[in-house]
């Protein structure tokens, strides 16, 4: 696994972990680093942060590309991952979308349903057809 993939995984399970506690991300991230579990890797911290900064445009954009499906109503590591490629997708100009892409399917095939890979391709593809046209 290379080392954005695992950073990748990092901020999801900061992601995760606070969003089950209901504590801000940034405040988890911070308070790992406080207590010595500081992520390796920088792109842990760039995710966290972004995902937490952008979050409602990305909410609103996961809101009107998952069909029939609201965030609440979707497993949570789904949720998280799919908010973690739109940030990449969306603001992370060194990612190629199709490596948002992928590592967010890789992401639920370990981690989440069966069916969560073909969900989050099908989300995170149609958020890239429309990519041009999102709004702000």
């Amino acid at each position: 696994m290379g080392a954005r993939s695992k950073a990748r995984k990092r901020a999801l399970d900061v992601i995760y972990a606070s969003e089950m506690r209901g504590e801000d991300p940034v405040e988890a991230l911070q308070r790992a680093t406080d207590e010595g579990n500081a992520p390796n890797n920088p792109w842990t911290e760039v995710l966290v942060r972004g995902v937490t900064e952008h979050r409602d445009r990305i909410d609103r954009i996961l809101s009107s590309y998952s069909q029939g499906w609201t965030l609440d109503r979707m497993p949570a590591v789904d949720r998280n991952v799919l908010r973690i490629g739109v940030f990449e997708m969306l603001y992370a100009e060194d990612v190629p979308d199709a490596v948002a892409v992928t590592e967010a399917i890789s992401l639920v095939r370990d981690l989440s349903t069966d069916e969560s890979p073909g969900f989050v391709n099908g989300v995170l593809g149609s958020v890239l057809r429309n990519k041009d046209r999102l709004e702000d």
